[in-house]
């Protein structure tokens, strides 16, 4: 080998007859088939029907909000009766509510809670017209109707009312 072939056959030499390489294209990130597409449409639907429901769960269950707020300022037992009365009547036909009293209206709500309003509560709560008009609630009958107000099963076909002042 002599010195002229050995420089045009060096590494730097054959470094420089390199030739660039063409970059390749970009990827596209839309989806290439329509089955994203589809899937994508499938999503958003259910995300709509999910926030609707969402949406109509919330509205329907407006008075059980407004009736705990009442239950946190009523200051006596009557107020707490008129709180779960009105709260009743918003969520169970007026048929079925208006005319329950004593035992059958502790029995109601011991009927459409998901557990027994307990029996001292619903006493108290029977004898609370014939009572002082400014006698506080018990500690127990708080939390039963604070109990009630969170965990009873509205009536199906009810229609979801203001609770009225």
């Amino acid at each position: 080998m002599n010195e002229e072939g050995a420089e045009a056959e060096s590494l730097v030499g054959l470094i420089d007859q390199l030739i660039e390489p063409v970059p390749p294209a970009p990827v596209p990130l839309v989806p290439q088939t329509w089955g994203w597409v589809a899937l994508a449409v499938l999503f958003a639907a259910l995300a709509l029907w999910g926030l609707g429901l969402g949406h109509r769960r919330r509205v329907a269950s407006a008075y059980r909000r407004a009736a705990l707020a009442e239950l946190d300022r009523a200051g006596t037992t009557a107020e707490l009766a008129a709180v779960l009365r009105r709260a009743a009547l918003a969520a169970f036909p007026r048929a079925e509510v208006a005319s329950l009293t004593g035992t059958d209206w502790t029995n109601f709500l011991s009927r459409t809670a998901r557990s027994r309003f307990p029996d001292t509560a619903g006493e108290e709560l029977r004898r609370a017209p014939y009572r002082d008009p400014g006698a506080a609630p018990s500690p127990e009958l708080r939390r039963a109707a604070e109990h009630w107000l969170k965990t009873h099963r509205a009536a199906p076909a009810a229609p979801a009312r203001e609770l009225a002042a």
